[in-house]
């Protein structure tokens, strides 16, 4: 059970990355991708740019703080993720009706809709 917790929270730190990752200082982006994008320990951070674990540990804590208050202000994580789901189960419905239905005609237009559509994903 842990195992799941430690992941997730490393898909959710490496997502809310991707989103406001510009807002972050170099220092402290750098040392988020390092340790939840690569797999770095704050040891091997650390040795790679001369400070201290410590030091390392205190700039990530930061700016994970950084990225909660980002996504807790303005939601475009929260917002993305409802919209691939949704947009998903559109794709999903047209599926259903393109094999209940034998028009080539429409086929070709909800083929072309879920063209468009995974394009927003």
């Amino acid at each position: 059970m842990e195992e799941k917790s430690d992941l997730e929270n490393k898909v959710k730190m490496s997502m809310l990355c991707e989103f406001y990752g510009v807002l972050l200082t170099t220092k402290q982006y750098e040392f988020l991708t390092d340790y939840y994008n690569k797999d770095y320990s704050l040891s091997e951070i650390a040795e790679n740019n001369q400070i201290t674990r410590q030091a390392v540990r205190d700039i990530i804590k930061k700016g994970e703080k950084k990225l909660f208050e980002y996504e807790e202000k303005l939601s475009f994580m929260k917002r993305t993720l409802k919209q691939e789901k949704k947009i998903n189960k559109v794709l999903s419905e047209i599926t259903k009706i393109q094999k209940n239905d034998s028009d080539k005609k429409i086929a070709d237009i909800l083929e072309n809709i879920k063209k468009e559509l995974r394009c927003l994903l």
